[in-house]
């Protein structure tokens, strides 16, 4: 069973202390528990990097061994085309997330890149919106 990727850029190692009027109280850990539990049987991997560059090598060890991609990839969201590039050549479903709801925030934050590739987007549901991300996920995947 091939695993589902769990991608977080910048600045998510910082969950739970950053902006938590935004972002809320849940650590990074919790977040990776949550998808754990989740997931059940399914294996995940589950990573946070600050570097874009790390970011799209995941991406492309996604593309050779995962199943699947739900990626929260934070600021790199509106100014990656490598990130984009990356994305495009995954073949198995791929769901972006956001912990806020990027419309709801000021315009630099509404032009996404990754939706360009991504077969459903989440942005609002709070950290335990990661639950909801992979239980679709895992739907997705059993739909193929």
């Amino acid at each position: 069973m091939k695993p589902i990727y769990v991608l977080n850029g910048p600045n998510l190692n910082r969950l739970g202390k950053r902006e938590p009027t935004i972002y809320g109280t849940t650590t990074l850990a919790e977040v990776e528990e949550l998808c754990r539990s989740t997931a059940g049987d399914t294996p995940i991997v589950f990573h946070q990097t600050n570097s874009e560059e790390k970011l799209v090598e995941l991406v492309h060890e996604a593309i050779d061994e995962g199943a699947g991609i739900i990626i929260n990839p934070a600021a790199f969201t509106f100014t990656s085309l490598a990130l984009l590039d990356a994305l495009k050549m995954f073949e198995g479903p791929v769901i972006e997330f956001h912990i806020s709801n990027i419309h709801k925030r000021e315009p630099i934050y509404h032009r996404s890149y990754v939706s360009m590739r991504a077969d459903a987007v989440m942005a609002g549901l709070g950290a335990r919106g990661y639950a909801t991300a992979m239980r679709s996920m895992l739907e997705m995947i059993a739909a193929r």
